[in-house]
C-alpha cells in the first residue's frame, strides 16, 4: 500500500500574513508533526499569484494580494518547512485553488499499488477540497483521508462545512 501525504498551501500569507488567521497558526504544530512522522511519498502545493493578481478573476473576487512567486508570502511557515527539511518531497505550484496537476503526479507516484492518500493544509473550505476532490476524481481505487486536525478553514463554520462536503463525497475525515 503506497502511503502519499498531500501538504496543501501552508504558506505563509495563509498562516499568520495577508490572508492569515489564529485558527490557521493553531494547526501549524500539528501539521509539523504529521509531516515529521510521515512514511511515504509527499506532494507539496503552493499557491503561486504574481503581481498582476488584482487583475485575475481571483483578484477581483479576492481582492487581497497574497502568495505572490517571490515573496515572503509565498513561502511554507518556517515550522512546515523545518518539518520537510530532511525529506524528499515533490513542490506543486498551483495557480488556482485545485491542481489539475496533482492527480496525474500522484498517479505516477503509485503506479499500480493501491493508496491511501491524505491532506493537510489550508484553507479546508478551498485549497483542501478543491484538491482532496479533483483526487476522488481521478483516482478511482485510492482512499482519500483529510486530517481536520491539520486543516484550518477561512471560518469555523466553513471549515466544518468542507468537512461535510468531503464526507458526503466519501473522503474519509479524520
Amino acid at each position: 500500500m503506497k502511503k502519499i501525504l498531500v501538504v496543501v498551501d501552508i504558506q505563509n500569507d495563509f498562516v499568520d500574513g495577508a490572508l492569515g488567521s489564529a485558527e490557521a497558526l493553531a494547526i501549524v504544530d500539528n501539521a509539523a508533526n504529521k509531516i515529521k512522522n510521515f512514511g511515504g511519498d509527499i506532494f507539496v502545493t503552493y499557491a503561486t499569484h504574481f503581481e498582476n493578481y488584482m487583475e485575475t478573476l481571483e483578484g477581483k473576487k479576492l481582492p487581497v494580494p497574497h502568495c505572490i512567486k517571490g515573496t515572503k508570502g509565498w513561502e511554507l511557515n518556517p515550522k512546515i518547512a523545518e518539518a520537510l527539511g530532511d525529506k524528499e518531497y515533490k513542490a506543486v505550484e498551483k495557480l488556482t485553488f485545485g491542481s489539475v496537476e496533482l492527480p496525474s503526479l500522484i498517479k505516477e507516484s503509485i503506479g499500480d499499488e493501491k493508496a491511501e492518500i491524505t491532506l493537510i493544509g489550508l484553507c479546508t473550505d478551498i485549497c483542501v477540497v478543491s484538491n482532496a476532490l479533483l483526487l476522488k476524481a481521478n483516482l478511482l481505487d485510492a482512499e482519500i483521508f483529510v486530517d481536520s486536525a491539520c486543516c484550518a478553514g477561512v471560518t469555523v463554520q466553513t471549515h466544518n462545512a468542507a468537512l461535510d462536503t468531503m464526507r458526503c463525497c466519501q473522503i474519509n475525515i479524520i
